[in-house]
C-alpha cells in the first residue's frame, strides 16, 4: 500500500497551497487562523466519533498518558510559534527552515529507535537535505526572533511526531488524533480567545473547513504509515509533498522552477525511489 503515502504527500501539498492563499486575507489574524484551523479537524471529525474510536487497555495510564499529554503540549507549541512566525513574516522569507521538519524527525526518530535499514536511514537524511538546499538563498541565512520560532516550532513538531509512534500501538490513527486535536482546540481558546468581529466570509469559511477534511486524511495516512512502516520511512516519503507543491505552482501558476531546485527534486525523486526499493 505504498500509494497511500505517495496520495497522502499529494494531500499535504494541496492542503498547504489552499492554507497559503488563505493566510493572505488581511481579516484573519494568526491566533484567528490557527483556533479556526483546529475547529474544523474537530468538527469534521466528531460524527466519526461512535464509529472510528479506538483504545486498548491501559492506552491511558503510565507511559502512554505522558506520551499523550507530551504530544499535545508539543503540538500546541509546535503551532504557536509557527503561526508566530508567520504573524510576522511570509514564510517564503523562512522557507529552508520550514523545509526542515523531515530531518529534524528523521533523527530524533533514528536516536530514539533507532536507524533501522542504514540504507534508508542514509537515503532519507539526502532526501531531507536535497529538500532543504533546493529552496536556500543568500537572503534565507538571517535569523531574528521569527525565524528562531519557526525553528523551534519544527523541533516541537519532530518531538510530537516521534511521540506518536509508540502511542499508535494502543490508539487508532483516528483516536489520536481526535484526541490532540480536540485537546489543542481547547488550549487555543483559551490563549487567544478570538473574537470574528466583522466575519470571514462564506468562502474563506468553506476552504478553511476543507482544509480541516485534508488534514484529517492526511494525518490518518502519516499514522497508519508510522504503524505500517515506521516513522524514517514514512518521513521520507512525504518529502514528496513540497515537491509535489513546486510541481502545482509551475503547472497552475506558472511559476519558474530554478535549477538547484530542478536537481533537488531529481535527488529527492532518486532518494524516495531508492528507498522504496530497498525497504517498502
Amino acid at each position: 500500500m505504498l500509494q497511500l503515502p505517495i496520495f497522502g504527500a499529494v494531500i499535504e501539498a494541496a492542503g498547504t497551497a489552499i492554507e497559503k492563499h488563505i493566510l493572505k486575507n488581511k481579516k484573519l489574524s494568526s491566533g484567528l487562523y490557527t483556533t479556526l484551523s483546529f475547529l474544523s479537524i474537530v468538527v469534521a471529525m466528531l460524527p466519526l466519533v461512535y464509529f472510528l474510536w479506538s483504545a486498548k487497555s491501559g492506552a491511558f495510564t503510565g507511559i502512554d498518558l505522558v506520551l499523550i499529554i507530551t504530544i499535545v503540549v508539543f503540538s500546541t507549541a509546535a503551532n504557536l510559534c509557527t503561526y508566530y512566525a508567520l504573524k510576522g513574516e511570509k514564510i517564503i522569507d523562512f522557507e529552508p527552515i520550514w523545509l526542515m521538519q523531515p530531518l529534524f524527525t528523521i533523527l530524533l526518530a533514528s536516536a530514539v529507535f533507532g536507524t533501522g535499514n542504514i540504507y534508508v536511514f542514509a537515503l532519507s537524511l539526502l532526501a531531507s537535505v536535497a529538500l532543504i538546499l533546493g529552496h536556500i538563498r543568500k537572503k534565507h541565512i538571517t535569523f531574528n526572533r521569527y525565524a528562531i520560532a519557526l525553528l523551534l516550532g519544527n523541533v516541537f513538531y519532530a518531538v510530537e511526531l516521534v511521540a506518536s509512534g509508540p502511542v499508535l500501538n494502543y490508539l487508532s490513527p483516528f483516536t489520536l488524533y481526535f484526541i490532540r486535536c480536540s485537546s489543542v482546540l481547547v488550549i487555543l481558546l483559551a490563549i487567544y480567545r478570538p473574537k470574528v468581529k466583522n466575519g470571514i466570509g462564506a468562502k474563506n469559511g468553506a476552504l478553511i473547513f476543507i482544509v480541516g477534511i485534508m488534514w484529517v486524511i492526511y494525518r490518518m495516512i502519516l499514522y497508519s504509515g508510522y504503524q505500517t512502516y515506521g516513522i524514517i520511512f514514512t518521513t521520507t516519503m512525504f518529502i514528496l509533498a513540497p515537491v509535489f507543491l513546486l510541481i502545482m505552482a509551475k503547472a497552475f501558476l506558472r511559476e519558474k522552477m530554478s535549477l538547484r531546485q530542478i536537481i533537488s527534486i531529481i535527488v529527492i525523486l532518486a532518494s524516495v525511489a531508492g528507498a522504496v526499493y530497498i525497504g517498502g
